[in-house]
């Protein structure tokens, strides 16, 4: 794969908006064998200068809101307003081999053949929180090439997907009327994390209906605390597919970022973000440096079994297992 393109090679197609080679270093950053993981650090590490000057914008709703139809609409939209997009499309994974199941890009035919967007299918490989476990690296390759928006579509399969929030700037939540009562909607965890809510799939046949959702959603929105101070929640309608509303969408998020900015906020909560994916990546180095030390894995493994087998707590058996790891009786 990435054994005939050097660091340099890479750096200088990422330099260049090289899609070919931006696809190959996001296949470099995905990969876990250790000599891929080791020039994707050394990668990661030159492009980072020129990483942070995007707007990171998390996407998510349920099955059947229409979340790459919005993507594809609004990515256009975007790119007519003078913006470079990217879209980090999380597929789901097959529960056999981790591969993505869509998989392709035919979903966003028309944008994916737009020259300033560039659309990368991931699969989630069983990773919680409706993205993939690179997909903040993969964000960073893409920042770097110079795209001005973000697009990440998530999974969207239920509240662990929330997990999105802790990776971008601005958090859209699709909905479409019809699904239920919408008041109870408003008690998951999903809810509370969203910046903006843009009720999709409205025409004129159900708009009257609509208008009435937007309203109920917007009461009980009066009992949840915006993430950022003096930011009211808007409920927004329109079409993906009709083209419509996108415009105060758009609107919308440039005036949450501002205001993010004008809070003081916006850089704050990229440190954080980049501290949890330190914990993250911490936690993952150092099991893998467990299951790879021929003793530690010994250990490991009769630890993991008993904890299996239900011999012992697995919490209890996880924190004996740390112990050992750093020496500790």
């Amino acid at each position: 794969m990435s054994k005939t393109i050097r660091l340099q090679d890479y750096i200088t197609g990422i330099n260049s908006s090289d899609k070919r080679i931006l696809g190959k270093a996001i296949t470099l950053i995905e990969s876990k064998k250790p000599e891929h993981r080791e020039l994707a650090d050394q990668l990661l590490k030159a492009v980072l200068p020129l990483t942070g000057k995007s707007v990171r914008i998390g996407i998510t709703g349920v099955p059947g809101a229409g979340k790459s139809t919005f993507i594809e609409s609004f990515g256009k939209y975007a790119i007519e307003q003078g913006k470079k997009v990217a879209v980090l499309s999380i597929d789901p994974s097959s529960s056999i081999n981790k591969g993505s199941i869509l998989g392709d890009k035919t979903r966003m035919e028309e944008l994916a053949k737009d020259p300033n967007a560039f659309i990368r299918p991931s699969p989630s490989s069983g990773f919680l929180g409706g993205i993939a476990n690179t997909t903040f690296e993969s964000l960073l390759i893409c920042e770097a090439a110079g795209f001005d928006y973000i697009l990440i579509e998530t999974v969207g399969v239920g509240q662990s997907e929330t997990l999105v929030n802790d990776i971008t700037d601005v958090f859209l939540f699709l909905k479409v009327i019809g699904t239920g009562d919408e008041l109870q909607g408003i008690k998951r965890g999903i809810m509370e994390m969203a910046d903006l809510i843009f009720i999709n799939k409205v025409n004129a046949e159900n708009l009257s209906k609509a208008k009435i959702t937007k309203t109920e959603l917007t009461r009980a929105l009066q009992f949840i605390t915006p993430k950022e101070k003096n930011w009211k929640i808007p409920v927004l309608l329109g079409s993906a597919l009709e083209k419509t509303g996108l415009d105060v969408v758009f609107t919308q998020i440039k005036d949450y970022i501002s205001l993010k900015t004008k809070n003081g906020t916006f850089y704050e909560t990229r440190k954080m973000q980049a501290q949890k994916r330190f914990e993250y990546w911490v936690k993952e180095y150092i099991l893998e440096k467990a299951k790879n030390d021929h003793l530690l894995e010994l250990s490991f493994l009769e630890h993991q079994n008993n904890a299996s087998e239900l011999l012992s707590n697995p919490s209890s058996e996880a924190n004996d297992f740390v112990r050992k790891l750093f020496g500790k009786s």
